[in-house]
């Protein structure tokens, strides 16, 4: 029995030999293709996917116009699913769903009753539970479809009929945005404004070389252009600050983004006191998320001028920022909000459509217009086609019936006494077979002269209806009229002085704020000491503390410690020459030994730290090396913003960075290791912003020791190694003063033996 059911043997082993890579890239590419084709990308003709084409016509063939009852959501899922979508119905319900969404679309295509989800991100109620019908929208892009206006192909299991593309009156593909991702490609268009688009289109029309520049018009320009495409217009709001002319190339090529940020304005209180109130958020943004993301940032202590977040929502959005204090500025607190959270949002444009509903492509917006212009032009054509064969056959039989009123009395005669009177009045008449069945199938009741009246008229207006369409079919211009004609009736059923046409987003230019007072904005302002070993280790310590009693690792001690604030700058110098910038508010915390400087920047092996300091705009340092070379540098040349830091100083062979100190003044004092010391004027010492400098003190045998910038005015002053403050004036200086470069005399009495001139 069971070789029964063995397929027969032909003396081999039955198995095909199959090259995997061409397997594998066979399969992969149908793959692709169908996810691309038939799933992800969106027709440019009529903006929709596959499965939304299929869940509208599904609705058009039940019956579920705007004008019908409601049918419960589950029963359109299965028809969709059973006929036209064989895929699951949880896809095809959430398309459903996001169709019906204000805030989802800019002009839904679906009227839903019940629970259709909300911008917090909740889901929709399950389908057996909820009810659709088709908007005005839908029954727009449907206009025409019994007319022969599309073309139809088998469904999947060939049971059925799918129109192709619909006809598509409304502009949906720029209206209602669109996105999705393919295989190897993405597509991503934000809404626009009907009534902008309707403009544009039939701009187009009249101009058909018109450019991206024709059509757009600068954010609150006035104008004849005024109504034509200004840019996006999401359903839900805001402000679009994105620069006009990277919105015209965005335009152009199709690619680019739209910066939008969250309507706010500043209510107030009384007694100087305020809040502010979010009334309008970026669109794709769920408000749930949004403050959960605000409230994380609070307890973060990320955001420093905001004291709390409520939401306050409703129906429409309401959400409540209180400020810190009273004297928070209102703008600073909300730059520091859209730099740190999704109140503002860049959306990306990838005008990536099926052109023709075949090839995938980019295509800018004014190709896209003029193909979904051409689009409507061929379903134009289409339709009148379709209704002048109907006029025509109508025309036959009214003529017919015409000589049946005009030979009343011959036509009954050869009826009641031939036996095939069909074949006699062909004959007899000369009409077509089509006539005299019309003839033969007319009533009684219809030979009064009065019914012989209506079908003349009835003929006459067929004619001229006949004439008008062969006219229009024969004429482009006339067409392109009558294309105008209909997208000027879509204008004003979407006009602007609508409350679905109105405009929503709108525009405006960020405000130009000190984005260094946005960086300090979104730090909360603490004092803190900052302590770094000798081997390079740094913390920061709450507060400004005593450092005698900290530990540190096993042969590792204080460097250097000083106080300051956590958003502060930090710039620290190493042996090198290279210049690293650092936030105190990144540096770890007090517990422990802290973290190598290392970790933090790119500091090369083999340097160490010589030292660290607040960062002050507007400050001059004198660096200097061990060999006895410095210049003066300003201290904003010094910031990096990288981890790789700046080369400030160049170093070769032994030389390395030996000190820097603030250039004040008008002199400088270096001693050697020697412990010559030489005081010499400031303008003498060169202003660079990197190099190797000039030289300071000439030394036979060793190198520099310490440099010191002070007013000869008040003299110079020293530490020793007891505490005490020494002073010498300008008279008693005279034995040290000379030129930079030479090589100086021994230090006088009391100069400490460390060769430093200490704190002071």
């Amino acid at each position: 029995m069971a070789n029964d059911i063995l397929p027969p043997s032909e003396g081999g082993d039955n198995n095909d030999t199959v090259d995997l890579r061409k397997a594998l890239e066979e399969r992969y590419l149908a793959y692709a293709l169908s996810t691309i084709m038939h799933r992800a990308l969106p027709d440019v003709r009529d903006g929709l996917k596959p499965v939304h084409r299929r869940i509208i016509h599904g609705m058009s063939e039940i019956g579920v116009r705007p004008n019908s009852a409601y049918k419960k959501c589950a029963r359109i899922v299965g028809d969709v699913m059973g006929k036209f979508h064989p895929h699951g119905d949880g896809s095809i319900y959430d398309a459903l769903v996001r169709l019906s969404q204000n805030f989802a679309q800019r002009y839904p295509m679906v009227d839903g009753q019940g629970n259709f989800g909300n911008i917090d991100g909740d889901s929709a109620a399950a389908m057996r539970y909820t009810e659709a019908r088709m908007t005005d929208v839908a029954a727009l892009m449907l206009e025409g479809i019994d007319e022969d206006a599309v073309d139809f192909r088998p469904t999947y299991n060939e049971e059925d009929d799918e129109p192709a593309v619909l006809p598509g009156a409304f502009p949906n593909l720029l209206a209602n945005g669109s996105t999705g991702i393919a295989v190897g490609m993405a597509t991503s268009i934000p809404p626009h404004n009907a009534h902008e688009l309707c403009e544009a289109a039939i701009h187009l029309i009249k101009h058909p070389d018109a450019t991206i520049e024709d059509l757009m018009t600068s954010p609150g320009a006035d104008g004849a252009k005024a109504n034509m495409i200004q840019g996006p217009d999401f359903p839900t709001g805001g402000i679009i600050v994105e620069d006009f002319d990277s919105m015209v190339e965005t335009y152009k090529t199709g690619r680019g983004g739209f910066r939008v940020r969250s309507r706010w304005e500043k209510e107030e209180l009384g007694r100087g006191n305020y809040q502010i109130v979010v009334t309008e958020i970026p669109y794709g943004v769920q408000k749930s998320r949004l403050i959960e993301k605000i409230a994380e940032l609070l307890i973060a202590r990320r955001l420093p001028l905001l004291e709390d977040i409520q939401d306050e929502s409703a129906e429409d959005i309401r959400i409540v920022l209180v400020p810190k204090s009273r004297t928070v500025d209102p703008s600073l607190l909300m730059e520091s909000l859209f730099k740190l959270t999704d109140l503002e949002q860049r959306f990306s444009m990838n005008m990536n459509v099926l052109s023709y509903g075949k090839v995938p492509k980019v295509m800018g917006l004014v190709d896209v217009l003029k193909e979904w212009l051409g689009h409507r032009r061929d379903v134009l054509q289409r339709r009148s086609r379709h209704r002048l064969a109907a006029i025509e056959r109508r025309l036959e039989i009214l003529g017919g019936l015409l000589v049946a009123y005009l030979n009343l009395d011959e036509v009954i005669k050869i009826i009641r006494e031939e036996d095939e009177p069909k074949k006699v009045m062909i004959a007899r008449f000369e009409i077509t077979d089509v006539q005299a069945e019309a003839i033969l199938n007319m009533r009684l009741r219809a030979l009064r002269k009065l019914e012989e009246i209506e079908i003349r008229k009835e003929f006459d207006n067929l004619t001229a209806e006949k004439a008008e369409i062969e006219a229009l079919l024969a004429s482009e211009e006339q067409q392109w009229q009558t294309v105008a004609w209909e997208i000027g009736e879509v204008k004003k059923t979407f006009a602007k002085a609508t409350d679905i046409g109105r405009r929503r987003s709108t525009f405006d230019h960020a405000p130009d704020t000190d984005v260094e007072a946005i960086h300090q904005a979104m730090i909360e302002k603490e004092p803190i000491t900052v302590v770094i070993s000798e081997k390079g280790w740094v913390r920061a310590l709450k507060g400004h503390v005593e450092t005698s009693g900290l530990t540190f690792k096993e042969g590792d001690s204080l460097r250097l410690s000083f106080p300051a604030q956590t958003t502060d700058k930090l710039v620290i110098v190493t042996t090198g020459g290279r210049a690293f910038t650092i936030g105190a508010d990144k540096l770890p915390g007090g517990r422990g030994h802290g973290e190598p400087l290392r970790i933090m920047v790119d500091m090369e092996a083999d340097q160490d730290v010589v030292t660290a300091f607040v960062h002050e705009e507007g400050r001059r340092l004198l660096i200097a090396s061990t060999l006895g070379n410095g210049f003066i540098v300003e201290e904003d040349a010094m910031v990096a913003n990288t981890r790789k830091g700046k080369q400030v100083m160049n170093v070769s062979g032994t030389a390395e960075v030996k000190l820097v100190v603030p250039a004040v003044g008008d002199t400088v004092a270096v001693i050697g290791e020697n412990r010559k010391l030489l005081v010499f004027p400031m303008v003498q010492v060169a202003e660079m912003v990197r190099g190797k400098g000039v030289r300071l003190q000439r030394y036979k045998d060793g190198g520099l020791s310490d440099a010191k910038c002070f007013s000869m005015e008040n003299g110079l002053t020293w530490e020793d190694s007891a505490g005490r403050t020494h002073s010498r004036s300008r008279d008693e200086l005279l034995e040290w003063r000379g030129d930079r470069a030479m090589a100086g005399r021994i230090a006088p009495k009391g100069f400490p033996r460390s060769g430093k001139f200490g704190n002071s």
